[in-house]
């Protein structure tokens, strides 16, 4: 079995939904709720819970219908409300498989998650998530990012919305349709510029800074908040970003998401004047279908020769369609409208873990120098004994299944992650930091002796600071990833430390820890994140100048 690139990682991600949720058992209260606490929006008043001194809102409204005649356009209006709406309980996540302790996925599903230490009327920084799983599963509903602890312990407001994914959150039909679906390739975006635009317009009363919003996302939610970086609609909503394991340096192209159109409207039998039967097919019916057509890779190498459709099956992402999303987010180089705004960008040491745990790999444990160039040879051809000797030269006491985790994790996103750092650097306009997350879980990936290590996303539930002793002083529970050992309590404190002060003031610190400098084409700086926190300038450097060798960075 291959390694996973960029370009293929997403279409991974959309066949985990079982991966994805079992960690994410819902955001259901275990205590009792302190009181209830009402607030003003915009749309009407709410009721909410105050529980171990955070104030927490759910399944907010904050967008109108999007099923029947707004399928593929944008949603109703919202219409306001009478007497006071219950807040207490998730809204229902976007169509996909069911979740876990969610409701029922639905068309409607444009709600949104609010935590807040008080309603208060303070000018807290605002961090505002993108959910992960690609751009086809996935809610703000997970408990590894349950922003409770942040708001608590942090004095932030944290906002998590539900969105349209998958075909019905990005199918193209601006060339079939006429302008009434205008900007459909990216409806799921332009919902998420809806929840945006409601921060703006409430979140004063939930304590927080309009003038003060972070975007930020993991993996499928870090592509998500590359694409709002690139965005005129969402310009005026935030003013820094944070890119986690999750690079869209590009995304999908108007061709490429004609073609996908057209190969659904052949599998349905709909001929493409007809397009309108699309409106009628049940929800249920397109999501089965969704999973059988060749996916549209939203991360595409530059230098990738395969045909675009040519991919597995999985789903849609957003399109580069001129309007909605003028560009691509970091080709070829990053976006002038945010040249202003602070960026983060990363990714765990150790992310292909994660994808061999979700697929049951034990192959790559037994690896061996002599069987890991014949392993590497289908992606990289007569260059795949070259990648292992710099590999091994650069890392001399890394086994063979190090080396293969070192080079999928790294092709998969790190060289995403350096590229975007490069180019904003390059842009000299605010600055951008480079992280990787190093804090190792000794947890195995099942049926081998090999640890979990730093795999994707594992720092979720690390920078929501949820890898913490319990506050009713019972022992702490195995995290899902993470492990026993105490030292990741550490960890968590310093990623969480790290991402609100940077959501504050637009630079990351750490209280007793070293200063975090902006990258720059010089010296290269990276912040290891772990239970100790390094500086290390110019890291992979020999592994980082091979792949520039070979085209791919």
């Amino acid at each position: 079995m291959n390694p996973i690139h960029r370009r293929d990682f997403l279409a991974q991600l959309a066949l985990t939904t079982s991966a994805l949720s079992l960690p994410s058992l819902g955001m259901a209260h275990t205590g009792k709720a302190d009181e209830f606490i009402q607030t003003d929006t915009a749309y009407g008043r709410i009721r909410g819970v105050r529980q171990d001194g955070v104030n927490i809102f759910k399944g907010i409204p904050y967008g109108g219908r999007v099923s029947g005649d707004r399928r593929f356009r944008r949603p109703a209006p919202l219409e306001p409300w009478t007497g006071v709406r219950d807040a207490l309980q998730v809204g229902p996540p976007a169509i996909q498989a069911p979740r876990r302790n969610e409701p029922t996925p639905s068309e409607d599903c444009l709600f949104l998650n609010v935590w807040t230490p008080a309603n208060d009327n303070r000018k807290r920084p605002v961090m505002f998530y993108n959910h992960g799983g690609g751009f086809v599963i996935g809610s703000g509903a997970s408990a590894s990012q349950d922003g409770a602890n942040l708001a608590r312990n942090f004095d932030v407001v944290v906002v998590e919305t539900n969105h349209r994914l998958g075909l019905l959150g990005f199918l193209y039909l601006d060339e079939l349709a006429g302008s009434d679906y205008a900007g459909s390739g990216n409806m799921g975006m332009l919902d998420i510029v809806d929840g945006l635009k409601w921060v703006h317009e409430n979140i004063a009363r939930f304590g927080g800074d309009p003038a003060n919003v972070m975007i930020w996302g993991e993996s499928g939610g870090g592509a998500k908040t590359a694409c709002l970086y690139t965005m005129p609609s969402a310009a005026p909503y935030f003013n820094k970003a944070s890119i986690e394991s999750g690079p869209g340096v590009r995304m999908t192209t108007k061709d490429v998401a004609a073609e996908a159109t057209a190969r659904l409207l052949h599998e349905l039998n709909i001929a493409p004047k007809d397009w309108r039967k699309l409106l009628d097919v049940p929800a249920a019916d397109l999501l089965a279908i969704q999973t059988k057509l060749p996916f549209v890779a939203p991360f595409l190498e530059k230098n990738n020769a395969k045909p675009p459709m040519d991919r597995k099956a999985g789903g849609f992402g957003p399109v580069v369609d001129g309007v909605a999303l003028p560009q691509h987010p970091f080709d070829p180089k990053a976006p002038a409208i945010s040249r202003n705004k602070p960026l983060l960008v990363g990714w765990n040491e150790d992310e292909y873990t994660f994808f061999a745990w979700e697929r049951k790999d034990t192959d790559f444990a037994k690896l061996t120098f002599d069987s890991l160039p014949a392993k590497l040879e289908p992606t990289y051809g007569t260059d795949a004994q070259k990648i292992v000797d710099t590999y091994r030269k650069a890392n001399p006491n890394a086994s063979a299944p190090d080396i293969f985790v070192a080079i999928s994790s790294i092709t998969m996103m790190g060289l995403g992650s350096v590229d975007i750092a490069e180019k904003k650097a390059k842009q000299g306009g605010a600055p951008v930091y480079l992280y990787n997350f190093g804090y190792k879980s000794e947890k195995k990936v099942p049926g081998t002796d090999y640890a979990m290590g730093t795999p994707h996303a594992m720092d979720i539930s690390f920078k929501f600071n949820n890898e913490i002793m319990p506050r009713d002083g019972s022992p702490p529970r195995e995290s899902f990833f993470g492990g026993n050992r105490p030292e990741r309590f550490a960890a968590s404190r310093h990623f969480a430390e790290l991402w609100t002060s940077f959501a504050r003031t637009g630079k990351p610190s750490l209280q007793g820890g070293p200063a975090w400098p902006a990258y720059n084409p010089k010296t290269r700086p990276t912040l290891r994140i772990d239970t100790t926190c390094t500086v290390i300038n110019n890291r992979f450097a020999d592994e980082l100048a091979l792949w520039r060798s070979l085209g791919k960075l």
